[in-house]
């Protein structure tokens, strides 16, 4: 291959290094789970110095107190990429915006700017702008207040009204009963049949009053109520009327990205998401970092090689991301589109759908004739998977066919060790009721990336899953559930600390996101692929475990020590 040269292109960069005698990747990167290849790290490295050393743009990303406006950190991309006369060199791309712009001078340009000058976009942002301010202006009027008030004063005094004339007829009901009774005792039945038949036509006549009274008082109600109701559908018209806009400009903005593909095929991003998932796309889409950089290689014959992004700056408060750390390409939006664009290339497998070793073995702990305890190794699936079957449900069933063993609880497939399996329905719901309740006392062990001052700690954030990158958690004191773990020190071995977890819930990835935010321990779990940095493996073993024996009610307790 080629090294550095000149080019006319301002977005192909060469790197700065000598680069002849590292082999180019065989196939290209799976985006959505890799190892960044040492071109995409080299190249990510000259971004990261583009970034602190230009002087064009200015973008708060929350490292130091001097920046301006709201800090956000930012994903950013590169491409390695040949060119027909076999340079080498990458391509640089940023999510989103950029110090409230598409487009900046170094990074590629975006599929479609909306924010060019006099763009209908532009305009009709401001025009939906104007909507949102004339809806603001009236829900804030004191007039919505001043008829809201007067419809409620005058619906009280209505209704105050009316039960004073229900009172009243109760009154004459009242009155008609002693007249009865009076009547029988001292009138003949000749007597007494008078004067009943005209009590019962002063009955009839009250509950004909009282029926006209009620209709006349919700014809008054509804009547107080006219100004105050054409206020409010002015509002909702207007609202309503935002509402088909917005949407129109949606449907008209994902019109303009169409995308290319390695075969030279072009799709819009509509008919992508169709075929993927039969809805509509979400908003951003073909917005990231990593549709941008394919696109721009596809329309100037570039082949693309290899693909990175890493996070720069602050982290959002709701996620987990680490600056200069790598990451995989988002699901909810990139997937359906990167699933299209790269169509003809030759990409690595995808690791989440690689079967586990036929050889790997699950030890057996424990058994007796109503429940398993088995050491779950890393990387391997709890129950079968969409892709992949081969799990510790699938070989615990085959071992014993007749048992049909059934899991009371699971591990994450990257976490390793103590899990449980019953024998039997009875003896696995009277398990899961231990778990239910709080009965069963379980500890993990942990390696952070990281030195931890503290000697013991609580951990409270809620956490939610991640609609647009699915599995990964956020914490979501809106949306979240409970999440509490509590946690002692062991020990601290070369910079990394060994920590003793005490999960009180069981959610998703707690122990991992608990680890890795900010507002938890701010050290991610080594080797946590998706809120730290890759390694060997997940450093997260479930160590101990106690509870009652389902059928002696004997306590019992079991530990196996992790390997790492």
């Amino acid at each position: 291959m080629k090294g550095n040269s000149l080019r006319k292109d301002p977005f192909f960069h060469t790197f700065n290094k000598e680069i002849t005698t590292i082999p180019l990747p065989i196939n290209f990167t799976f985006p959505f789970c890799y190892e960044p290849h040492i071109l995409a790290k080299m190249a990510s490295e000259s971004v990261q110095k583009h970034i602190t050393t230009q002087r064009q743009w200015l973008h708060n990303f929350g490292l130091n107190s001097h920046g301006e406006g709201q800090s956000i950190g930012k994903m950013f991309g590169v491409l390695v990429v040949e060119d027909q006369e076999k340079n080498i060199g990458f391509l640089a791309a940023f999510s989103g915006k950029l110090a409230g712009k598409n487009d900046h001078e170094y990074f590629v340009p975006p599929i479609f700017d909306m924010l060019t000058e006099n763009s209908f976009f532009l305009v009709e942002e401001e025009n939906l702008n104007k909507l949102n301010k004339q809806i603001i202006a009236l829900e804030q009027n004191p007039l919505l207040t001043k008829l809201d008030t007067a419809f409620k004063e005058t619906k009280m005094a209505l209704n105050l009204r009316l039960a004073q004339f229900k009172e009243d007829l109760k009154i004459q009901k009242h009155n008609r009963k002693q007249v009865r009774e009076e009547s029988k005792r001292a009138l003949s039945q000749e007597e007494y049949d008078v004067i009943e038949k005209d009590l019962i036509k002063q009955s009839l006549r009250d509950k004909h009053d009282l029926h006209i009274f009620q209709k006349q008082n919700q014809e008054e109600i509804a009547k107080a109520e006219v100004p105050l109701l054409d206020y409010l559908n002015g509002i909702a018209s207007l609202k309503e009327e935002r509402k088909r806009r917005s949407s129109a400009l949606q449907h008209k903005l994902f019109e303009q990205y169409n995308f290319r593909n390695a075969k030279g095929e072009t799709e819009n991003v509509i008919p992508i998401f169709k075929a993927f998932n039969n809805l509509q796309p979400p908003a951003g889409s073909g917005e990231c970092a990593a549709p941008k950089l394919l696109q721009y290689a596809y329309l100037n014959k570039y082949k693309p090689l290899a693909l990175a992004e890493f996070w720069w700056g602050q982290s959002p408060s709701a996620e987990v991301r680490r600056h200069q750390h790598y990451y995989p390409a988002c699901r909810n939006k990139c997937e359906p589109i990167l699933g299209f664009m790269l169509q003809g290339l030759a990409i690595d497998e995808n690791p989440m759908l690689q079967s586990p070793d036929d050889t790997i073995e699950i030890p057996i702990i424990y058994e007796d004739e109503s429940l398993l305890v088995i050491n779950k190794p890393e990387e391997f699936l709890s129950v079968p998977g969409i892709h992949i079957q081969d799990s510790v449900y699938t070989r615990m069933l085959n071992k014993y066919p007749d048992a049909g063993p059934l899991i009371v609880h699971r591990l994450d497939m990257s976490t390793s060790g103590i899990l449980v399996l019953a024998k039997n329905k009875e003896v696995h719901k009277a398990l899961q009721s231990q778990f239910i309740n709080h009965r069963v006392v379980k500890y993990y062990i942990a390696l952070l990336d990281g030195i931890i001052k503290e000697e013991f700690g609580e951990i409270s954030l809620p956490l939610h899953v991640d609609l647009d990158d699915r599995p990964r958690q956020l914490v979501c004191y809106d949306y979240g559930k409970k999440a509490i773990t509590k946690w002692e020190k062991l020990s601290v071995e070369d910079g990394k600390t060994r920590i003793k977890y005490f999960p009180v819930t069981g959610r998703t990835h707690q122990l991992r996101v608990h680890s890795a935010h900010p507002n938890g321990m701010n050290c991610p779990i080594v080797g946590d692929d998706l809120y730290g940095q890759k390694s060997n493996r997940l450093h997260l073993h479930a160590a101990y475990i106690e509870f009652n024996h389902p059928v002696s009610n004997e306590r019992i307790s079991f530990t196996v020590n992790p390997k790492f």
